[in-house]
C-alpha cells in the first residue's frame, strides 16, 4: 500500500517548466542546397518541384566538433510548419520509451531496472493483460524487452503497454516541461477504442524472480482532455467501415508530434550534454546504452526476439538513404533512428554516421504520399513515392556531407562503443 501511495503522490506533482521549445531554434533554409538535385535523384527532383500536395517538411542538421570533440549544431530546414499537422504514426514510440526510463530513474527503488519483470493485468473487459512474453529470454514481459521490439521493428503492443504504465498524464506533462510544445499523445496505436477508454490506463505490478512483489500500480485514468488545438483535419474523403465519408478526416483526438519536436528527441538521446537538464530525458547511462543499441540495431542481428530475415531484412525501417527493396547495409554505417507511417504519412528521424569517412549528421523528413487525398483506402504510395524519397533524400544530403569541411574530424568511438557487436542487452 505504501508503495501504492507513493506512486500515486509522485504523479499529483505539479510540473514547473523553464525548457527552451523547439519553436527558438533557428534555422537556415535548405532550398539552396536542395537546389542542386539532379535526375541522379528522380524522385526526390520530382517532389521537390512540386512539393506542396507531398506537404514535406525537412529538418537537415549539419555537426561540427571543435578541439574537445564538443558538437556544434546547424540546423537547416524545409517547409517546416509546426501548425501544418501530419499524423505522427509510431513516431511516438521513441518518446515514450523514453519516458518509461525516466519513470523507472524517478522511482529509485531496490530491484525495479528495465530488465524488471511488469505484469499488466486487466481492469476492464476491454483492456487486455500480459504476464507473459515468449520473445524473453526469460519469458516475461519489461520495460527493456518492450523498448527492445519498439526500436527493432515497431512493435504496437510493446508501446501501449508503456502508454499504460505512465498515463497521459505523466506522458504529455513530461514532454511539455522538456519544451515540447507541439507534441500530444493521448491513444493507444492499432486498436479500435474511443477517447474516453484511452485515458484509462491498465494495473500494472513489478515482480522479481521469484513473484515477490517490488511495486504496484493500480488501474488509473484521467479527466484532462489531451486533444489537439485548432481540430486539424486531414484528406478530403475518408473510408469508414465499407462506407465513404466525404469530409476531412477529424483528427482532434489523435496524437501529435511535429517535425522538430521529434527531430528534437533524437537529438536528446544522441547529444543530451546539448540541452539543459530540464530538458533532457533524465535516464540512467544503461538505459541511454540500451535505446542506443536498439535505435541503431538491424532486426537481423537480433537474438531475442529473433525476426526472419525476409519479413525484416537489414535495411527494414531505415529509409533514409537505404529504405526501399531489401538490401544489406554496410558495416561501417550507423543508423539511430525511428520511423512512422499511417494514413499517407511517412516520417523518418535519424542520426547517420559513416565511421570509415567519419561523417554523421541529423536528418528527420516527412512526405504525405496520398495522391486522391482519400484516408483509410490503402491507395497510399508508400512503396513507389514516399519510400524513394527518403531513400534519395538521405543519399543526396549524406553526399554533400562526403564533401562538406570541416575543421576538425569527429572521434565516434561512442558509437562504436554503443554499436559494438557483443551480446546483446537482456
Amino acid at each position: 500500500m505504501l508503495k501504492i501511495l507513493r506512486y500515486l503522490l509522485l504523479f499529483s506533482l505539479p510540473v514547473f517548466t523553464d525548457a527552451k521549445a523547439t519553436t527558438e531554434i533557428q534555422y537556415q533554409p535548405l532550398q539552396p542546397l536542395l537546389s542542386g538535385v539532379t535526375q541522379q535523384y528522380p524522385v526526390l527532383q520530382h517532389v521537390l518541384a512540386n512539393s506542396k500536395p507531398y506537404r514535406v517538411q525537412i529538418i537537415y542538421t549539419q555537426i561540427d566538433r571543435d578541439a574537445d570533440n564538443n558538437p556544434a549544431l546547424t540546423y537547416y530546414q524545409y517547409g517546416l510548419d509546426n501548425e501544418r499537422y501530419f499524423y505522427p504514426a509510431s513516431t511516438v514510440k521513441l518518446p515514450i520509451a523514453l519516458l518509461a526510463l525516466e519513470w523507472l530513474t524517478e522511482h529509485n527503488l531496490t530491484g525495479l531496472t528495465a530488465d524488471t519483470i511488469m505484469l499488466t493485468d486487466a481492469a476492464t473487459d476491454w483492456q487486455t493483460a500480459q504476464i507473459t512474453d515468449p520473445s524473453a529470454t526469460s519469458g516475461f514481459p519489461s520495460i527493456a524487452q518492450y523498448i527492445k521490439k519498439i526500436l527493432l521493428v515497431s512493435d504496437n503492443d510493446g508501446s501501449n503497454r508503456l502508454y499504460e504504465l505512465l498515463g497521459q498524464d505523466y506522458i504529455n506533462q513530461r514532454l511539455a516541461a522538456k519544451g515540447f510544445t507541439h507534441t500530444v499523445i493521448n491513444h493507444r496505436l492499432s486498436l479500435p477504442l474511443t477517447a474516453e477508454q484511452n485515458r484509462q490506463f491498465n494495473p500494472v505490478r513489478f515482480v522479481d524472480v521469484t513473484g515477490q512483489p517490488i511495486l504496484a500500480l493500480p488501474a488509473r485514468s484521467t479527466k484532462h482532455h489531451y486533444l489537439n488545438r485548432n481540430k486539424p483535419t486531414v484528406g478530403k474523403a475518408y473510408i469508414k467501415g465499407n462506407e465513404l465519408i466525404n469530409l476531412p478526416m477529424d483528427f482532434t483526438d489523435k496524437n501529435r508530434l511535429s517535425a522538430a519536436d521529434f527531430d528534437s528527441v533524437i537529438k536528446r538521446v544522441i547529444f543530451p550534454q546539448l540541452f539543459s537538464r530540464q530538458q533532457r530525458f533524465s535516464i540512467r547511462p544503461e538505459d541511454r546504452s540500451l535505446v542506443l543499441r536498439y535505435m541503431a540495431m538491424l532486426p537481423p542481428d537480433s537474438t531475442s526476439p529473433l525476426y526472419d530475415a525476409t519479413e525484416y531484412p537489414a535495411n527494414y525501417s531505415k529509409f533514409l538513404l537505404f529504405g526501399g527493396k531489401a538490401q544489406q547495409i554496410p558495416s561501417h554505417i550507423r543508423i539511430f533512428n525511428k520511423t512512422g507511417w499511417a494514413y499517407g504519412h511517412i516520417i523518418d528521424g535519424a542520426y547517420i554516421v559513416d565511421l570509415e569517412q567519419q561523417v554523421e549528421l541529423f536528418v528527420t523528413a516527412v512526405v504525405y504520399a496520398n495522391e486522391n487525398d482519400i484516408l483509410n483506402d490503402d491507395r497510399y504510395q508508400r512503396e513507389e513515392l514516399a519510400i524513394p524519397f527518403l531513400r534519395e533524400l538521405g543519399q543526396y544530403l549524406y553526399q554533400h556531407e562526403l564533401t562538406r569541411p570541416r575543421k576538425y574530424q569527429p572521434d565516434l568511438s561512442e558509437v562504436r562503443k554503443a554499436t559494438a557487436p557483443t551480446t546483446e542487452i537482456d
